[in-house]
């Protein structure tokens, strides 16, 4: 009776104990891709958010590395597309006044003056433009120099400005949000001949490999060039620029555009290139197609990836049922180990080209510059906000 009782507790114990570990997958297994409350997605993009306005306060301020950059450089050109997602799903004032101050210390001109070409130095347009909407359109010196910006790059004829595909996520929604706020349609034509140019012309036959449907960062990465393991190199940043510019260019342009169609199939194809190659944790690499290249968490491309998943869904662009597991699982994978109590933001790679820079990444490690990492935390979290 007592060997009965024994072999029966035994037996109790392990497929209870498998039965209790497998309750615990499951468990674990939800909570990863369980669609968060709007509650929790707003609390996280403030978190973030605060610790950044903090560490920040005088939003004209010079940013200091390597060298000395104004402050409206790129990388807080993005942080303040991601403040004007946030604005508008949690309209503050103080993150309105954020803006609005930036934009004054700089005068609404671009970096390095209004008649620069680089993507780069036009990208905090795109807030200038939305401030402008903002207040009702009331005062035009908010897009003079945006709009003597791109107007310049059409009368000079010239389109192969955008030679690397951060490019297009800094120009591209200038362009159409231009089209759209004057209704003149040059703005539309002119930001297609740019785009066709890097797709097809740049690096001998364009950065898009239509096989793989992804995108190469520029030339330098156009094969013969290779990863270690003989793929080719897809940076995950790069090809998250790329689905921004998209989705924020698909927001702009009529349906009616000419080029709307291509613009929405290389969106749909982008996104769906990026389903099978998913990290298990819900990150993606930053080498896409060679995870030995520095392989690891990284926050920037997924959260772009899943900004243009999950604003595809919002807009019923793409398949709900296909995508909103694979954006959930990465949102979740940002929030439970990218962003720290605090609101500073872990596993972000530093401005670069490629896998290697920045490197290694950590969830303590602070970037060279933090700004475009919770702008791109902000966009993700404005439409994750919104799915239903």
């Amino acid at each position: 009776m007592k060997k009965l009782l024994t072999a029966s507790l035994a037996f109790a114990l392990l497929f209870g104990g498998i039965s209790s570990c497998t309750a615990q997958k499951k468990s674990t297994a939800k909570k990863i891709s369980e669609l968060p409350n709007k509650k929790e997605v707003l609390e996280v993009a403030q978190r973030a958010n605060q610790y950044f306005m903090n560490k920040w306060p005088d939003a004209g301020k010079e940013v200091v590395g390597k060298k000395v950059w104004p402050s409206n450089l790129w990388t807080r050109a993005v942080y303040y597309e991601g403040l004007m997602a946030l604005y508008k799903i949690n309209p503050k004032k103080e993150y309105y006044d954020y803006a609005l101050d930036w934009s004054q210390k700089h005068n609404w001109d671009m970096m390095r003056g209004t008649y620069t070409r680089n993507a780069d130095n036009q990208a905090c347009g795109q807030t200038y433009l939305d401030l402008y909407e903002i207040d009702g359109r009331k005062n035009p010196e908010r897009i003079k120099f945006v709009k003597l910006s791109m107007d310049s790059m059409i009368a000079s004829g010239k389109s192969d400005d955008w030679w690397w595909i951060d490019a297009l996520q800094m120009g591209m929604p200038i362009f159409t949000k231009l089209g759209r706020i004057t209704g003149d349609k040059k703005y539309f034509d002119k930001n297609y001949e740019m785009y066709a140019f890097t797709k097809y012309k740049h690096g001998g036959n364009g950065l898009y490999n239509a096989k793989d449907k992804l995108w190469w960062r520029d030339k330098s990465f156009v094969p013969p060039y290779k990863e270690p393991n003989g793929e080719d190199c897809y940076w995950s940043r790069g090809n998250g620029w790329v689905v921004a510019a998209l989705a924020r260019t698909l927001e702009d342009t009529p349906r009616s555009d000419a080029h709307y169609q291509e613009y929405l199939q290389d969106y749909k194809d982008l996104l769906s290139a990026l389903l099978p190659i998913q990290r298990e944790d819900g990150f993606w690499n930053v080498s896409l197609h060679d995870p030995t290249n520095f392989g690891g968490k990284e926050m920037t491309g997924t959260a772009l990836f899943v900004y243009g998943m999950a604003y595809g869904i919002n807009k019923g662009l793409i398949d709900k049922k296909a995508y909103l597991p694979v954006l959930t699982k990465a949102w979740n994978a940002i929030v439970k180990d990218s962003v720290q109590p605090n609101g500073f933001l872990g596993w972000v790679q530093g401005t670069g080209k490629e896998p290697k820079d920045g490197q290694p990444l950590s969830v303590s490690k602070e970037p060279d510059f933090e700004d475009y990492g919770l702008g791109c935390l902000l966009l993700a979290a404005s439409e994750v906000y919104q799915l239903k």
